[in-house]
């Protein structure tokens, strides 16, 4: 049996539902679908997911929401009347559930916009197994209730309770039937719908693969491969075949946008391959996501992410490693401002602290900075707001010898001045610290020297 998620641009309306209908018709093993909201049909085009937050705003303000709604409920009767059904047995289901968002009520305005912004998934997940009854197909849908998928955590960046797994286990699936499960949504144990992270339809599908046991994970999405680089910054990169989880979760860290960092952690314990695939190109092979034990590396360097989301904190002091307690005492300031970081590298009397700037705002870092310099009192205290980082990953990189220096030494030539290099206690990767106005040539050199 095989789980199969769909993005939203595989969703976004009648003519891309018709593939992934065609998809899962290729293959009577593909039993598990979970989709995503319908994404974005053309350039300047908004997703239903943020027209659904459009529409918690105005219920939080009190204002006019008929517009917004009839909006939301256009987008999911267009795509009924590309297979010309009864929109009466499905769309006044839909509008019911959508008039009621505004009336339900919420412990809070957080677990107000995770149950807006879920019912896109929602909503689309009932429409798809409408349709694909409606076509010929033995399909229901499933609600993560219905399979116990319990959350803990915040509203809006919620976890899944381990004990999940264990009901998941008991769901009943019969040998000739479709299931369609909407992603990115889940219950707390209080009955309120929750959210997971960003790739959150990602995470959905990686939970339902590993707790319904899966053989495969198909992630369909709207390109063929992974690739070695972005295609904005190179043209025309070498797509990766196959290659492991760890080199995914490091590449995914930096900027790789097919998956989020976590998507992937629920079939890595369960040791579950996973197979990107274009939903526009379904023939195409894809790339193979495997355990490192099923997997020999043939060159040194896998993949090149690079993000820009980052700021770093700069502090000297002399005698800074004979201190005890300076550490403890940093990071004690870094708690009473709920501020979380990312990576700390440090040197005999230096040490910098890189931050993920979408988590904090900057009141935030400027009330930690001013207790940094009243109690730590470093010598040297320096703020770079732009900063960027670059993960290079390659199972092969521990095997080769010189594979850092090939890395590193030709940025010099090209006037690129790192500000860290961090290898770490990985031995696949190596990160690089850079002001972020340099972090697209870095790659491009980085790229023309190794692939």
């Amino acid at each position: 049996m095989k789980v199969i998620k769909f993005g939203g641009s595989s969703l976004a309306d009648g003519p891309q539902l018709q593939k992934v209908i065609n998809i899962i018709q290729a293959d009577p093993t593909r039993q598990v679908v979970t989709v995503s909201a319908p994404g974005k049909r053309f350039d300047g085009d908004t997703k239903v997911t943020d027209l659904l937050l459009q529409y918690a705003q105005l219920t939080i303000a009190g204002g006019d929401t008929q517009a917004i709604v009839a909006e939301i409920l256009q987008r999911y009767r267009s795509i009924v009347a590309h297979f010309n059904l009864d929109e009466s047995k499905i769309i006044p289901v839909i509008s019911e559930q959508l008039h009621q968002l505004a009336n339900n009520h919420y412990p809070s305005f957080a677990y107000l916009k995770a149950a807006f912004a879920g019912h896109g998934e929602l909503l689309n997940a009932q429409l798809v197994a409408y349709i694909l009854r409606e076509t010929g197909n033995k399909a229901r849908f499933v609600s993560p209730k219905e399979l116990g998928m319990l959350t803990t955590g915040a509203p809006q960046a919620a976890m899944l309770d381990e004990s999940a797994y264990q009901k998941m286990a008991w769901f009943h699936l019969e040998a000739d039937e479709i299931i369609v499960v909407p992603g990115f949504l889940a219950y707390n144990a209080d009955g309120y719908m929750t959210t997971f992270k960003r790739g959150g339809s990602d995470i959905t599908g990686a939970i339902l693969a590993r707790g319904l046991h899966a053989d495969l994970y198909e992630n369909f999405t709207d390109v063929s491969y992974i690739f070695a680089a972005s295609p904005k910054i190179i043209a025309n990169p070498v797509p990766i075949k196959m290659m492991t989880y760890r080199e995914m979760r490091e590449l995914a860290y930096a900027g790789f946008a097919v998956f989020s960092d976590e998507a992937i952690v629920p079939v890595i314990k369960a040791g579950i391959q996973i197979n990107v695939k274009n939903t526009n190109a379904p023939d195409e092979p894809g790339t193979l996501i495997v355990p490192d034990v099923d997997y020999t590396a043939v060159n040194s360097v896998t993949g090149i992410a690079s993000d820009t989301r980052f700021a770093a904190l700069y502090l000297h002091r002399y005698l800074l490693n004979n201190e005890v307690g300076f550490t403890r005492n940093l990071l004690d300031i870094l708690l009473r401002h709920d501020i979380s970081y990312e990576h700390m590298p440090t040197g005999i009397d230096d040490l910098s602290i890189i931050f993920d700037k979408s988590l904090t705002s900057q009141a935030q870092f400027d009330a930690m900075m001013a207790d940094i310099k009243a109690e730590i009192q470093p010598d040297i205290m320096e703020w770079m707001d732009d900063y960027a980082l670059i993960m290079v990953v390659g199972e092969g990189m521990h095997k080769r010898i010189g594979a850092v220096t090939n890395i590193i030494q030709p940025l010099a030539g090209h006037g690129i001045s790192l500000q860290m290099i961090n290898q770490g206690a990985s031995r696949i990767s190596v990160m690089l610290g850079l002001p972020s106005e340099q972090v697209d040539e870095a790659v491009k050199v980085i790229y023309a020297n190794n692939f």
